[in-house]
């Protein structure tokens, strides 16, 4: 598109053009101070580029997760959820993740987003009828090693947490021969890129046709593009976040796999309201818009001030929000994470 079309300043127009920013995919990709940083512009000039370009983006045809809140995209069976194992949580998630489209968990560090994902690998290898996917997960870390300690203590503790489940039926499976990890190097993107291609593009996929797995769980997709990249690098790494989305979208509708993606946050740019952002918080997802459309539920994790006491166990308080769902009403609950994973906390 000629930016010339947008309604901004031409200031601001040739600070964009000089940055190499093409389109507004592109500009939607980047986030606030970062724009700052290629432009050269004020904050509250990269404030109207960005109503500008989201503006536009909305007018264009609809992106992925809009066609599956349509009901457009195959595969996507919304009567099918993966139960989190928590009543309570599930309350708020009418049932569980949905088996089809990409779920996004976000938060700061510490805010129990790798506990729930965690909780979920285990969910998953219950039978249907104790909403569970009867099968394994593929966890792909990107950043940090896997919690193998964290995940051995959850196993121990099921039948602490999963009091709905028969305990011949628990101590039965074997979870840890069913959950499937990949590594993804902490390199630069390019070669952080192509592992992860292979993996997705390969091994994923033959797991998925095999039964073996059910569910993919990426912890993190922000550390995959979060490298302090120059203003042509910009325009890579957009194409890159494309892709990769794209990639999870097709193994979701062929396999009506749920894919599990923990996100980290950025400071909020505007305290604006952001429909696309959480209900009260000074941080937003990261990767921008672009990501967010590619995201067919979007959840938040906060750690909250207060904590929790149980016993001789006590928790700070989380909470889990709804921070966009073509299902879900715009909602919270307060949680906390315990030796047998993340329960919500009855108010």
């Amino acid at each position: 598109m000629d930016w010339d079309q947008l309604e901004l300043h031409p200031r601001i127009i040739a600070a964009v053009r000089r940055a190499k920013l093409k389109s507004v995919r592109d500009v939607l990709c980047v986030s606030g101070p970062d724009l700052q940083r290629l432009t050269g512009l004020s904050r509250s000039d990269v404030q109207q580029l960005l109503t500008a370009a989201a503006t536009t983006c909305r007018r264009h045809p609809p992106t992925p997760a809009l066609l599956l809140q349509r009901g457009e995209c195959g595969g996507f069976k919304s009567d099918l959820r993966l139960s989190v194992g928590c009543p309570v949580l599930d309350e708020l998630l009418r049932g569980g993740l949905p088996a089809g489209g990409i779920t996004e968990v976000s938060g700061e560090s510490g805010a129990g987003k790798t506990q729930l994902a965690l909780q979920l690998c285990l969910s998953a290898q219950y039978p249907t009828e104790y909403r569970g996917l009867n099968s394994g997960a593929v966890y792909i870390c990107t950043e940090d090693s896997f919690p193998n300690r964290r995940l051995q203590q959850l196993i121990r503790e099921q039948s602490s947490l999963r009091t709905d489940v028969p305990p011949s039926l628990i101590s039965s499976l074997q979870f840890s021969d069913h959950i499937y990890i990949e590594h993804a190097a902490d390199l630069v993107v390019l070669y952080l890129q192509d592992s992860l291609q292979v993996c997705l593009s390969r091994r994923v996929p033959l797991l998925l046709a095999r039964g073996l797995v059910r569910l993919l769980v990426v912890d993190s997709v922000a550390a995959l593009f979060r490298a302090e990249f120059q203003a042509a690098d910009w325009l890579e790494r957009s194409k890159q976040l494309i892709t990769f989305s794209s990639t999870l979208h097709h193994l979701s509708q062929e396999f009506t796999t749920p894919v599990l993606c923990i996100n980290q946050v950025t400071d909020v740019f505007s305290s604006s309201d952001d429909s696309l952002g959480p209900l009260s918080s000074s941080v937003s997802p990261a990767l921008g818009l672009v990501w967010a459309n590619q995201v067919m539920v979007r959840l938040m994790m906060r750690r909250l001030q207060g904590t929790v006491a149980r016993g001789n166990q006590s928790s700070a308080l989380r909470r889990l929000e709804v921070v966009f769902a073509p299902h879900l009403a715009r909602d919270g609950r307060d949680a906390a994470v315990w030796r047998e994973g993340v329960r919500g906390v009855q108010t």
